[in-house]
């Protein structure tokens, strides 16, 4: 019975002071509380922490992208930054500017180096590495898409299995798809392209497919807001509704677009594929989901999440939180959190798992994202970030709104992006 009590406190003993040697990270995820991304990464992070005692980790809910990117840098300059983030890809120079975040490099082997970070695909990493480091991992990352609600286009005589190949396609199917009441109010658009917030990411898209290709070079001090294909790429826009009459004028809502969507008060949409599931979840019909059609050619931007290693903790705490996310990237992991949420599987590997190949032949929807990004561009990445997008965005919004000649608009915000980064030559 001694025997027993003994092995029971040095069963005790050793537990505590496994606790006690356990490296304990934070990280920084760009969601509400609750919801199936949190609930995700919540299941993710716990299966992670029982196959590795040694490492206790807390994922912390941020809110939208720009929350947590101003809690990462008030973290940062306050001392006590997590260790790892999930933010927007494009954050990257704005991180290296603010001296806050370390570069992978540092944290794998040569082998990872190759087979890890050389795995990824190169759309995704175009926006993740810069002079020659790897700062951004991809995970939660998307492209938009098309989708098409095919009982619609069945009610105007379309082919409900065929969604446009390209613009002058959409806005021919556009015509038909706009439904009016007797009164003649529009009941149903033809499509719907969201401009609330951010409509510089959904335009890079109309760019690229207008042979346009990126909109800042891959050093983030260089834009090229006023090229002939980029002011065609706007001229295109503001006439969907000016003159095609195929969309509601003025500025469409970015989160309000899914439920426009399921209301019927747009029969196609341009989203991110990040909201699949969302859809595939509440869309009251079939739909269909395309690549987006193009003026010229294919095209689209790539968005969404990488994670981020950030500076103020020791090389143990960095290697344990890059440890973390080379197993939640990997292959098993990846699938699943790609099959809860919507947004594109980074890595081609997760998609040879049996659990994707299950998952799209019964969804082949889930394809269409992968195989856009053959065509993807970088979305706009630059030194001071948030204030050249935001130059481009209300130059967009002013001539969505009629308020000025998309050339005028575009010149002006040329313009005023060079004066901003003039510094960063």
């Amino acid at each position: 019975m001694k025997l027993r009590n003994v092995f029971f406190a040095s069963s005790a003993i050793a537990a505590l002071a496994s606790a006690a040697s356990a490296t304990d990270l934070e990280f920084y995820f760009p969601v509400a509380v609750g919801g199936a991304a949190a609930d995700t990464i919540q299941a993710l992070t716990e299966e992670y922490m029982a196959k590795n005692a040694d490492v206790n980790i807390e994922a912390i809910y941020t809110g939208s992208y720009a929350d947590t990117t101003t809690k990462a840098i008030t973290a940062v300059r306050g001392g006590n930054a997590p260790q790892l983030i999930i933010s927007l890809s494009t954050d990257m120079f704005t991180f290296i500017d603010e001296d806050m975040i370390v570069a992978w490099d540092d944290f794998v082997t040569e082998e990872e180096q190759n087979e890890w970070i050389g795995g990824f695909y190169p759309a995704f990493m175009a926006n993740s590495q810069t002079e020659g480091k790897t700062w951004g991992i991809p995970f939660q990352r998307s492209t938009p898409v098309l989708y098409w609600n095919k009982e619609a286009f069945a009610a105007a005589g379309l082919n409900p299995e065929e969604g446009p190949s390209n613009w002058a396609e959409m806005v021919e199917m556009g015509k038909a798809l706009t439904v009016k009441d007797d009164a003649g109010n529009v009941t149903q658009w033809g499509v719907h392209i969201p401009s609330s917030g951010f409509p510089s990411w959904l335009w890079t898209g109309i760019v690229a497919g207008n042979g346009g290709g990126t909109l800042a070079d891959d050093t983030g001090t260089e834009v090229s807001f006023n090229s002939d294909a980029a002011v065609g790429a706007l001229e295109a826009l503001v006439n969907l509704s000016a003159t095609d009459e195929v969309m509601a004028p003025g500025i469409l809502d970015w989160g309000g677009t899914p439920k426009a969507f399921f209301d019927g008060q747009a029969a196609m949409i341009w989203t991110t594929t990040g909201n699949l599931t969302n859809v595939r979840t509440n869309a009251p019909f079939d739909f269909g989901v395309g690549f987006l059609p193009g003026l010229q050619q294919n095209g689209a931007p790539t968005g969404g999440g990488n994670f981020y290693l950030l500076k103020g903790s020791s090389d143990e705490e960095l290697q344990a939180a890059a440890d973390f996310v080379k197993w939640v990237t990997a292959p098993e992991q990846a699938a699943k959190w790609t099959i809860a949420t919507g947004y594109v599987a980074p890595r081609p590997d997760v998609w040879d798992t049996d659990t994707m190949k299950a998952y799209t032949a019964d969804f082949p929807q889930a394809l269409v994202a992968r195989d856009q990004l053959e065509y993807a561009v970088p979305e706009l990445s630059t030194f001071e970030g948030p204030k050249v997008t935001q130059l481009l965005n209300s130059a967009l919004e002013s001539a969505i709104t009629g308020q000025t000649e998309p050339q005028a608009a575009l010149d002006g915000a040329q313009a005023a992006a060079e004066a901003i980064l003039k510094p960063y030559y």
